[in-house]
């Protein structure tokens, strides 16, 4: 997509990604200087917080991210380079991807002491029972978390947002330095975010969350395609969020290492449980090189979103 010689700083980029190759197909990756290995090796709409697949993409309107119709994927995230930067995009599957990007940057002097944008993505299909989910692990040297994007399926009723993101910083071992008080709060919302009632048969009483975006966190809902509205939190096999948080203005610094988790715990009728539902997540942040290798992302097959289940009588 792009070779530059440097020093210089990306500002913006801007792509479209058309014909007919899943979103999750389509890997994005950004090289500094010389490495061997990216920085940044992410599925192309989830690096723009909108993973949930072709005509899913949510509004986004953030300080560094923004996703306007039709599937217009902009970032402004910083990137600066010494040497060189090399960007690419790899099409894993079978059908045609047509691409249209841009890339906006200066040729510039690089402090000393500015470091190089990483962005890594993982998932877990399902979470086990009991188990925390891993945003990122592994980070090692010296640099400032600056993002989140979180991508749900919630397969069992109720409440999913009970579990608690935990920062692990220089060092730390059983107990983080950053313990959060849920999901949603971690996310700058609250008690589940809003919700708006729906207009069911007389013999249901059904209510849907609302999307919202700002700048630097967002929630949203991608829509039931046979309903055009989040599934009902009754008797719903599946039901699919995103959720973003920028940590422009309050950046998590590490010295050594780092590693953050969230855990897959959820509520309802009175209680809290472990839940296995299927979660995916990238994590954005700065760092001096170099940096440890990424785990190697799952199988296109394994890495595609599932068609949406439901439940049969």
């Amino acid at each position: 997509m792009a070779e530059v010689e440097g020093p210089g700083i990306i500002n913006h980029i801007w792509m479209t990604l058309g014909a007919d190759a899943p979103y999750r197909d389509c890997i994005f990756r950004i090289y500094w200087d010389d490495e061997s290995e990216p920085s940044v090796e992410v599925p192309a709409a989830d690096f723009f917080a909108a993973g949930w697949g072709r005509n899913k993409a949510a509004f986004i309107d953030s300080a560094v991210i923004a996703v306007l119709p039709k599937s217009g994927f902009n970032s402004f995230w910083q990137m600066p380079f010494r040497k060189k930067m090399k960007m690419t995009m790899e099409n894993r599957g079978e059908d045609l991807l047509i691409l249209y990007y841009q890339v906006d940057y200066s040729l510039t002097d690089i402090p000393k002491n500015a470091a190089y944008f990483h962005a890594q993505y993982r998932q877990q299909r399902p979470v086990p029972e009991g188990e925390v989910y891993t945003i990122v692990d592994g980070i090692r040297g010296k640099g400032q978390y600056v993002g989140t994007y979180l991508a749900r399926a919630a397969f069992d009723p109720g409440w999913f947002g009970e579990g608690e993101v935990k920062f692990y910083i220089d060092g730390d071992s059983k107990y983080p330095t950053i313990n959060g008080t849920g999901e949603e709060d971690y996310f700058l919302g609250s008690y589940g975010y809003n919700r708006q009632r729906l207009k069911p048969p007389p013999d249901r009483n059904l209510e849907t969350k609302v999307s919202f975006t700002s700048l630097y966190a967002g929630f949203y809902v991608v829509p039931d395609p046979e309903a055009g509205r989040e599934l009902p939190n009754k008797d719903d096999p599946e039901r699919r969020y995103g959720e973003y948080r920028w940590h422009i203005k309050d950046p998590i610094r590490f010295q050594k290492d780092m590693r953050v988790t969230i855990q897959s715990l959820g509520i309802g009728k009175g209680r809290y449980w472990w839940r296995e539902d299927n979660v995916s997540s990238v994590a954005y942040w700065y760092q001096m090189e170099p940096h440890s290798s990424f785990p190697s992302l799952p199988d296109p097959d394994e890495l595609r979103i599932p068609p949406l289940k439901r439940k049969t009588e």
